[in-house]
């Protein structure tokens, strides 16, 4: 004779672990929004009448790279767009020029709220004029390489060239960088986009501002 078996009880597997998203999978349309405190960078020979903000860690992470990327949004109501920098700990920086913080009312030391999205298409990024004068005496070669790559690239190239310290650095990275193009080139080799590992990328000193 047959025992009776105990019915059978619901399964308890637990069910499987979310994985922690890697930052190049996350979903990048949803906008960003946080809120940051505007800072005056530390007076200089050079005047200037850009302030700048540091990204919150948990918005800079929502970004697709730790490097410089660009973004398009609206900073207090105000649509804007601008390419984000890295200020070499893992987060990133956002200049925020004279034009954009008078038009929205602001000043040093205020919060400011703002949305933000990666852009699709990578804006053409400014040359400055010593890499500029280079490339326009340079070989046929050298700007045909320059003209053929993405404006990503270009920003690399001239993000390699201007995070050098010392203008003898600069100068030598712009006859390297044309030497490379040369040679069809088509980034930088080696550069810590960062700023993490070489510590050569970092966000402006801000003036002491007062709290409140």
């Amino acid at each position: 004779m047959t025992g009776n078996r105990p019915p059978s009880q619901p399964s308890r597997r637990r069910p499987p672990a979310k994985s922690s998203p890697s930052r190049k999978g996350r979903d990048h349309e949803a906008p960003i929004s946080f809120q940051a405190r505007l800072l005056k960078p530390v007076a200089t020979d050079t005047p200037v009448s850009w302030l700048f903000l540091l990204l919150p860690a948990e918005a800079s992470a929502r970004l697709p790279s730790r490097s410089m990327t660009s973004v398009g949004g609206t900073f207090e109501g105000h649509p804007f767009q601008a390419t984000l920098e890295p200020d070499g700990q893992g987060s990133h920086w956002l200049k925020v020029e004279a034009e954009l913080w008078s038009t929205a009312g602001v000043h040093p030391g205020d919060t400011v709220t703002l949305e933000m999205v990666p852009l699709t298409t990578e804006p053409e990024p400014h040359v400055p004029d010593d890499l500029q004068q280079a490339l326009t005496s340079a070989s046929s070669q050298v700007r045909a390489t320059w003209d053929d790559i993405t404006p990503r690239a270009r920003r690399d190239w001239i993000h390699w060239i201007t995070s050098a310290r010392r203008a003898e650095t600069r100068i030598k990275r712009i006859a390297t960088a044309c030497d490379m193009l040369a040679k069809g080139k088509r980034r930088p080799c080696c550069f810590d986009r960062s700023g993490i590992y070489s510590q050569s990328l970092h966000a402006p000193e801000a003036e002491e501002l007062p709290d409140g």
